[in-house]
């Protein structure tokens, strides 16, 4: 067998160590975990990182999955629950809760688009965030709190899965909606432009690997009653979206993940259909 030419070789590994670049991308960016320094940063890195957002969310939900097994050998599901939850809210830095609650504050009146995409800059809290936000940790405590007490294995597949495909429906509603505000005073200027082909097909490749991953402790039913759940926000997030804003935003984006995270752990623990 021919051995590889010295040149390809090292395509090979500046592709490989470019990818690694975007993961760590997009670990600093959806989680208060720094990136070594070698990885540097430039402005379109971080845009292409959405590729691997659903690969970050897995490695959220495997650390909360961790926490909230740990915790339950010494405290009842409801307190290992909130104590897992803590824990990842710490890591994100509830990056995508500010997106709900911010989501919720522009749009659950009946207020302009103007109005809307002002409200979300505003830094206060109104109370459709904030009952947005109570019900939105809540469920995740109680619906935590029931997959621990079921089986440890089950909540693991079932944690990973969820904040993986919330991330993933995050990435696809940018695939599909435009920018809705003013990309040059954007947060994050880069995610506001739309992603590429490159970055739809990483994420369904993430979104297969968790499905593969998690169908160790899940049946086929309940997987495919999550990935209805989630194509069904992603579409739901789609045309409210369109109807009020026009298209897409960042805190969008946040709500759709935790919307999505929800419903996908809701199918999970439901007791009709699949066991």
């Amino acid at each position: 067998m021919t051995p590889a030419p010295i040149g390809a070789a090292a395509t090979v590994r500046d592709q490989l160590q470019h990818q690694l670049r975007l993961v760590f991308v997009a670990l600093q960016f959806l989680t208060r975990m720094p990136a070594p320094r070698w990885v540097g940063y430039q402005p379109d890195w971080l845009n292409q990182s959405a590729r691997h957002f659903t690969l970050v969310g897995g490695l959220v939900g495997a650390f909360g999955a961790l926490v909230l097994a740990g915790a339950a050998w010494g405290w009842p599901p409801m307190v290992a629950a909130l104590i897992a939850l803590a824990a990842s809210l710490a890591l994100t830095g509830a990056f995508h809760e500010d997106g709900l609650a911010d989501s919720f504050d522009a749009l659950g009146g009946a207020v302009s688009r103007e109005r809307a995409l002002q409200i979300m800059k505003d830094s206060r809290i109104g109370s459709y965030g904030a009952a947005a936000l109570v019900l939105a940790l809540a469920g995740r405590a109680v619906l935590w709190a029931e997959l621990i007490a079921r089986d440890t294995g089950l909540a693991v597949a079932a944690l990973v899965l969820s904040a993986a495909w919330g991330r993933s429906a995050a990435v696809l509603l940018m695939a599909w909606l435009p920018y809705a505000g003013d990309a040059e005073h954007a947060k994050a200027k880069p995610l506001a432009q739309s992603v590429g082909r490159i970055e739809l097909g990483w994420t369904l490749a993430w979104s297969l690997v968790a499905a593969t991953l998690a169908s160790m402790a899940l049946p086929a039913g309940r997987l495919a009653a999550a990935l209805a759940a989630t194509v069904l926000m992603v579409v739901v997030m789609q045309r409210w979206l369109t109807r009020r804003l026009g298209g897409y935003t960042g805190d969008t984006l946040g709500a759709t993940e935790q919307l999505t995270e929800l419903a996908v752990l809701l199918v999970l623990v439901a007791r009709v259909g699949s066991s």
